[in-house]
């Protein structure tokens, strides 16, 4: 169980990094929060694993639209 959690999140990591590097400008920039949404993600799934992690990640994702904004880390 341990091993496809670890698996998963190497897998996690990899597909953010991939986004980050693939996805275009606009689309990068266009984050109201700092850490953007990406690495908010990234810093959850470090920090809490994979899945808490994810949940974390994709809540941030949906309220990343005005007027939120600002600071936030996980």
């Amino acid at each position: 169980m341990a091993i496809k959690l670890l698996m998963l999140k190497k897998i996690m990591v990899k597909m953010i990094l991939f986004y980050q590097h693939k996805a275009p400008q606009h689309m990068r920039d266009s984050c109201l929060y700092t850490p953007s949404c990406s690495n908010y993600m990234l810093l959850a799934i470090g920090k809490h694993g994979a899945l808490v992690g994810a949940i974390m990640g994709l809540k941030r994702i949906i309220r990343c639209k005005p007027p939120n904004g600002g600071t936030d880390y996980p």
